[in-house]
């Protein structure tokens, strides 16, 4: 395995190339979400609780069943976050036929398969420095912040979460450079 830059490694075969992006390894982000997201779970187990163990009104039944579906969804959010940043990683391959992208959480999730003859227009985006999209790609509690992006019948495919700009570029011209070697071969 080779390093370029802290969080992206790749390993070169004659067939494939392989690359793993790292989340950020931050100790006191992961103890800051775990405690947010601990609360967020008793919040929810006490308004449970409450709606089945108080006598409330058929009102206050109604806001709390509301409540709880806002809470449900926030939930889902925060814990994918938490677990994002435990143990996710961006895996990207690259063959003679595809790119292939996947989002993995502990090795869960699909790999999708890009042919290389139908990607385009693959460039960087990085937010400008003093903008709200800059400030909320910045939040622990976002996975989102793609840098690096594609075309492919007409949809466009993002990776790249989080990178810097060192980063970003590093992986920019592997990429292209991999995905140019691959078709030359064709």
């Amino acid at each position: 395995m080779k390093w370029i830059g802290k969080r992206i490694s790749f390993k070169d075969g004659k067939q494939k190339t392989t690359i793993i992006i790292n989340p950020e390894d931050i100790v006191w982000l992961k103890a800051v979400m775990g405690a947010w997201v601990g609360m967020w779970l008793a919040i929810g187990g006490i308004v449970i609780w409450s709606l089945f163990a108080l006598p409330l009104a058929q009102q206050e039944q109604v806001i709390m069943a509301i409540f709880l579906s806002f809470w449900a969804y926030f939930a889902y959010k925060v814990i994918r976050s938490f677990f994002w940043i435990l143990w996710g990683k961006e895996l990207v391959k690259i063959d003679e036929v595809a790119l292939y992208y996947k989002k993995s959480i502990r090795g869960y999730g699909n790999s999708v398969p890009y042919y290389l003859e139908n990607i385009s227009k693959i460039s960087i985006q990085q937010p400008k420095e003093k903008s709200i999209q800059a400030a909320w790609e910045k939040s622990p509690w976002i996975v989102g912040g793609d840098r690096i992006e594609f075309e492919y019948l007409g949809k466009l495919v993002k990776l790249g979460k989080k990178l810097n700009d060192k980063d970003t570029q590093l992986l920019f011209s592997l990429i292209t450079k991999r995905i140019d070697q691959r078709l030359r071969k064709k």
